[in-house]
């Protein structure tokens, strides 16, 4: 009964709530007039509105999410002679005991697998990441701070405060690795972004070990009719799918 009622509630509240709409837009449009443009246009609000209503379900951005998740698998006996974690977005003046800033969710998952990837290897961490609007925060800057506060040296610890977004993280992390001597990186970030950077490095000339974090899906799916409720987080996932499909094919083909 419990998931009965959150399955019905899900349609009196957005999305869901617009896609009834739109679904009783189009039958009456439908049933109104039998002029075949009428129809046509109803047919087409219809069908578009069930795809929206799709790509907002558990279900289907569950399935887009785990296989651009799994694409690589976590290292068994990860090896290299530094750690690259890349940034994903930080809050500027918010307050962090005593200090400003907070690594948003995604980053702070990366920063927790990058600390126990040191942990285990002792090698240095390379930190990239901007502050890539005037109201967010520098993120490699707070990663830093955050890894010192989590027991890393600091100068086991390298800064790239400068890149705005994937391929600059690539570019830039790239010239420190040259500086530094440093060959045999291993690349800490969401497994939803592995691929794409993993080409971005590529690009510049270096094969990552891939170590992929911040899963948002679970390898083995069950299906519950509640995965077929409306959710506006669903609808980011399969957003957040295929935006990762658009520029891995702009990196790769036209960059």
């Amino acid at each position: 009964m419990i998931y009965l009622l959150k399955f019905g509630a899900s349609f009196l509240l957005p999305p869901g709530v617009f896609f009834v709409c739109l679904w009783a837009l189009a039958i009456y449009l439908w049933r109104k007039d039998k002029k075949t443009a009428t129809r046509k246009a109803a047919a087409a609000v219809f069908l578009v509105t069930t795809l929206f209503y799709l790509l907002s379900t558990p279900y289907v951005s569950n399935m887009l999410m785990s296989r651009l998740e799994n694409i690589y698998d976590q290292p068994a006996h990860p090896q290299g002679d530094v750690i690259i974690m890349l940034g994903g977005g930080a809050t500027q003046d918010t307050p962090n005991l005593g200090e400003q800033g907070n690594l948003c969710a995604i980053p702070a998952a990366r920063l927790l697998t990058a600390v126990e990837l040191y942990n285990q290897l002792h090698v240095p961490v390379l930190v990239s990441g901007g502050q890539v609007y005037a109201d967010s925060g520098p993120e490699a800057v707070i990663a830093h701070r955050e890894l010192v506060r989590l027991g890393v040296p600091e100068d086991m610890i390298l800064t790239e405060p400068n890149s705005l977004n994937t391929r600059q993280n690539a570019m830039y992390s790239c010239r420190i690795l040259r500086e530094k001597g440093l060959e045999h990186p291993i690349l800490v970030t969401s497994a939803f972004h592995m691929e794409r950077s993993v080409l971005n490095f590529a690009k510049e000339g270096f094969q990552v070990v891939p170590c992929p974090t911040d899963y948002r899906t679970s390898r083995k799916q069950v299906f519950h009719y509640n995965k077929l409720m409306p959710q506006s987080g669903s609808l980011d996932d399969s957003v957040t799918v295929l935006r990762e499909k658009l520029r891995l094919t702009v990196t790769r083909y036209l960059e």
